[in-house]
């Protein structure tokens, strides 16, 4: 592959590249003069990795610490590895992580790795490492579920990845595409995208004002596949776009983001569900789940492929066969146009609507900040070592917003707002 300054691939943009790290650094965190910033990334998104490390520091960081995977590195522990050592984790990095969370440093990760790196490995040895690595990452995962923090996600198009969006295509001519394809869903394909995402970020909080003020008791998915109530939490509120951080930051947690999200109630779920997508996680591709919750619980699981991993994933703890997220997608956003499947909940979670097992996210309740881990429970609050999106949402979804006393109001019809 041909390259040219820096190690960036002469088929990607250099300008849009350096606008995708300004905003990640300016919208995405909103990184504050003299703050720390915690940054992973792969190897392979190097080129994006330094441009990022340069707005930070020309944003007034204090110390920027990157920290960097590879997946032949990944590879060689799954090759070569010891099997005692698939229980394991690097425990004392993430103690680390969570004590630079806790001194207010910034959380920033950029992605790029191959979707399906993990498919062809032992699916026991994958779910193992996975549940270790969760339990490690735990405490500093809490301040980023329970944002305390200003934290963004944002990705770079790596060669193994385009090349499962864009089969087919001469390595070059796949970069290119899945490059054009991140640019434009992180809308840093236009002259001013700053002032582009602050204009998208006030239309999410018209949605989330709106939702906020019906106050709804349950929503209602039905659909091909699909007939799942989603009891809401106790004094759950709706997001979506910017939010303010514990740390009083204001920052943009996921570029792309065209979601509004809440937290369900762990126990009000009934009904079953079909995903409308592949799930990518953690190298492994799961689709065609079909699930059946009774009291809030996952009681029957099915997948036509990763259905082990899935099986795995749900026995991680006990709020791993609960929700801990809804979050709604009208089918008309850019990255559902698109037409592409990413193989990266990122940018997939974002062109449909779709639930997440696992742990629930304490900012999405009224005085969230302010609430104990108790009272969170109490209210409905999920509790896990996960927190996995899968997609529910189609041209062919219907949601109702149910009110206490049972009466109704069309939030989606055929996947847009009603």
């Amino acid at each position: 592959m041909t390259t040219h300054s820096r190690g960036v691939s002469a088929t990607i943009d250099p300008v849009k590249l350096d606008r995708l790290a300004e905003v990640a650094v300016k919208v995405g965190l909103q990184l504050q003069a003299g703050q720390d910033l915690v940054l992973t990334s792969s190897i392979a998104a190097l080129p994006l990795t330094r441009r990022i490390v340069e707005h930070a520091y020309k944003a007034g960081a204090g110390l920027v610490t990157p920290i960097f995977n590879d997946d032949e590195i990944t590879l060689a522990r799954f090759r070569y590895g010891a099997d005692a050592g698939f229980d394991r984790a690097a425990g004392w990095l993430y103690e680390g992580m969570a004590k630079a969370f806790s001194n207010n440093a910034a959380r920033l990760a950029v992605r790029g790795e191959d979707p399906s790196l993990l498919s062809s490995q032992d699916p026991a040895k994958v779910a193992r490492a996975n549940k270790a690595n969760s339990m490690a990452y735990q405490l500093a995962l809490e301040k980023i579920t329970g944002f305390d923090i200003n934290w963004n996600i944002v990705a770079y198009p790596d060669l193994a990845w385009a090349k499962q969006v864009f089969p087919g295509e001469l390595d070059d001519v796949a970069v290119a595409k899945l490059a054009d394809a991140i640019f434009s869903a992180s809308r840093v394909d236009v002259e001013d995208p700053i002032g582009n995402w602050k204009a998208h970020n006030a239309a999410l909080a018209e949605r989330t004002k709106w939702l906020n003020e019906h106050n709804f008791h349950a929503l209602h998915f039905t659909g091909p596949g699909t007939d799942l109530t989603v009891g809401l939490a106790e004094g759950h509120e709706w997001m979506g776009g910017a939010s303010t951080a514990k740390n009083g930051i204001t920052c943009n947690p996921n570029i792309p983001t065209e979601e509004v999200f809440t937290t369900p109630h762990a126990w009000r779920v009934e009904g079953h569900v079909t995903s409308t997508k592949p799930l990518s996680y953690q190298g492994t591709l799961i689709d065609e789940i079909s699930v059946r919750f009774e009291g809030g619980r996952i009681v029957e699981a099915k997948a036509s492929k990763g259905e082990d991993v899935l099986k795995k994933v749900l026995d991680t703890d006990e709020g791993a066969r609960r929700l801990g997220e809804v979050a709604l997608v009208p089918h008309s956003s850019p990255i559902s146009r698109s037409g592409l499947l990413f193989f990266n909940t990122l940018f997939d979670e974002n062109a449909a609507c779709h639930i997440a097992l696992g742990q629930c996210y304490s900012k999405c309740f009224v005085n969230g900040a302010s609430l104990s881990q108790d009272e969170i429970a109490q209210r409905g609050g999920n509790k896990s070592f996960i927190h996995i999106d899968w997609m529910i949402g189609s041209d062919k979804i219907d949601i109702d917003g149910v009110a206490k006393d049972g009466s109704r109001v069309p939030v989606m019809r055929k996947g847009e707002w009603a």
